[in-house]
């Protein structure tokens, strides 16, 4: 993914999101820093049904009993 320094992307605004639209986003970059993403809106409908690891283990359709206990099946690491 490229970066684009905040003064360029404003000067060249129309092409970033073309780029965007093809599959190409640009990270936006301010004094240095990362702060933004621009990516197209197709590709931000698929980031955004992408379920949290939280909501993945709440839909667990299986029993407590099928989860191992805590603490089971680690091993010694020597260190």
């Amino acid at each position: 993914m490229r970066e684009i320094q905040l003064k360029d992307a404003k000067a060249t605004f129309s092409a970033v999101v073309d780029q965007a639209v093809r599959g190409n986003p640009a990270i936006i970059t301010r004094h240095g820093r990362k702060e933004v993403v621009v990516l197209s809106f197709e590709e931000y409908e698929k980031l955004s049904q992408v379920p949290s690891l939280g909501r993945l283990l709440a839909a667990f359709p299986g029993e407590d009993s099928d989860l191992p206990a805590r603490g089971e099946g680690l091993r010694d690491i020597d260190l």
